[in-house]
């Protein structure tokens, strides 16, 4: 049996991070996996940034709310679900992701979630699993499932490299230069062809 994962966020949905950053003007928090590989680093720069902002859960949410899939990404993954199983494998957190997927006719997703107090400050953050997205693929594939992934950041990489195909998706040139045995396409379309061949191959 074969299967699709995909990353969420610059995939089928806008940064969320950055789409917060502009609404709140605080620039440093355009800071996303495309740009730190260490996720760890990254998650602890925008804890720090919020508590020096005095930022909350619902502050975030609220910006989320206005979100919408990005153009085509609906279609697509309508078309995609038709042809086989999709999986998305995401470093977002539960607290943000519903309202996106809601939009999306809520498609599996596996992410992980926020440490919160009451009043909504934001704590931590309590992975799934370390290299989830990897990790997964290599659960399926014990499960006798052929993978095909794609995303668009460093943390993606893993899990395209472990599953039995894939591509990058709209990546940045650094990455895309970083990564030449990684194919890279940028529409929607190109992606569904990737996909279709390895359905057919």
């Amino acid at each position: 049996m074969r299967m699709v994962c995909l990353d969420l966020e610059g995939v089928l949905v806008p940064e969320i991070w950055i789409a917060f950053s502009e609404a709140v003007r605080i620039p440093q928090l355009r800071r996303t996996t495309r740009d730190e590989p260490d996720y760890d680093k990254l998650m602890r720069f925008r804890l720090d940034l919020l508590a020096e902002h005095k930022l909350k859960l619902p502050d975030i949410q609220k910006v989320i709310s206005g979100m919408e899939p990005l153009p085509g990404a609906y279609r697509f993954t309508e078309a995609l679900r038709a042809r086989t199983q999709l999986i998305l494998l995401s470093d977002t957190f539960e607290q943000f992701a519903r309202p996106l997927m809601v939009k999306l006719s809520l498609p599996t997703l596996f992410c992980n979630s926020l440490v919160t107090e009451a009043d909504g400050t934001i704590t931590g953050y309590q992975l799934r699993q370390k290299n989830g997205k990897c990790e997964a693929v290599k659960a399926f594939k014990s499960l006798n499932m052929a993978v095909f992934a794609a995303g668009d950041s460093f943390n993606d990489l893993s899990m395209i490299q472990e599953a039995d195909s894939g591509c990058l998706f709209r990546a940045p040139e650094a990455i895309q230069k970083s990564n030449p045995a990684i194919p890279c396409v940028n529409t929607f379309d190109e992606l569904l062809e990737k996909i279709e061949a390895f359905l057919t191959a």
